[in-house]
């Protein structure tokens, strides 16, 4: 019988995960951990290195070294000790595999996926047993956990997924970006698109015009904060643009740049937004 479920290693600064095991189980209480415990891993730099969020049928546990965290979704009934034992095994193996450079440069969700096979290998040993290394570092992690007990959460009653951590830990959160929805695009949208892209195309040697007509097409299609002010600074800046190109431009040229950027100006500030979603974990 598995005792240990799931196990994952994440960046310790912004919980980004690095490497889990492939474990699927269909158990409500085993999807709802796995919600848990990804919005835990957002704000464990919050936390000291050890702890564990019991639950009444499973408990999260994690442990936290320098630039990254291992953690765990084990039974309730499953000791402790020799779940800190499990984690600090894998601690190491992913330490040896793995240097300080390439977890900081790592910039996409399960860069190291292929340490799963390791993770799994681990994880059986554990939940054998017949395993006597498991029992091998036994007596120093729990005269360590004696010194420093791990941190305790309340699985039910830490609100992880609202943001907000009851547990005695004040200021504990998890931060989720909202998702924001835009209106339909409209024909004489696409028609603005179409002459940027023009635009953009007849100013390939020129630099900053090409990036002015490149971010107006952003600022259209996806919403931005401070998008008002941005459309006008950016309005303002292909105007002044323009003019300083009078003399290598005639002025129905100047005219045709100008009424291009104000279309979309005009588009960006009446396409609004659809729908917010509201701030929730879940």
């Amino acid at each position: 019988m598995s005792l240990i479920f799931f196990a994952c290693v994440v960046r310790v600064k912004d919980g980004l995960p690095l490497s889990a095991s492939t474990d699927f189980h269909l158990n409500q209480d085993f999807l709802e951990c796995r919600k848990r415990l990804k919005a835990l891993s957002s704000i464990l730099a919050r936390y000291p290195s050890r702890g564990t969020a019991k639950g009444r049928n499973l408990s999260i546990h994690f442990l936290s070294s320098g630039d990254i965290a291992c953690m765990a979704i084990c039974s309730s009934s499953y000791s402790t000790i020799m779940a800190f034992c499990f984690l600090e095994e894998l601690r190491w193996e992913f330490a040896a595999s793995y240097n300080t450079r390439s977890i900081n440069s790592a910039s996409r969700p399960y860069a190291f996926i292929e340490f799963d096979n390791i993770i799994q290998k681990v994880k059986q040993h554990f939940n054998s047993t017949r395993g006597s290394r498991a029992r091998g570092s036994w007596e120093r992690v729990e005269e360590e956990l004696k010194l420093q007990p791990p941190v305790q959460l309340q699985l039910e009653a830490t609100e992880l997924l609202n943001g907000l951590s009851n547990g005695g830990h004040a200021g504990g959160h998890v931060e989720v970006v909202p998702t924001y929805r835009m209106q339909p695009v409209t024909p004489l949208g696409i028609l603005s698109l179409v002459l940027n892209i023009m635009c953009g195309a007849l100013n390939l040697i020129r630099g900053v015009h090409l990036a002015e007509y490149s971010f107006q097409c952003y600022l259209y299609l996806f919403y931005s904060s401070a998008r008002k002010v941005k459309t006008f600074v950016l309005l303002f800046c292909v105007c002044s643009c323009n003019i300083y190109l009078y003399g290598l431009r005639n002025l129905w040229q100047i005219s045709f740049h100008i009424g291009v950027a104000s279309l979309s100006s005009y588009q960006i500030l009446t396409r609004q937004l659809l729908e917010k979603q509201p701030d929730c974990g879940v």
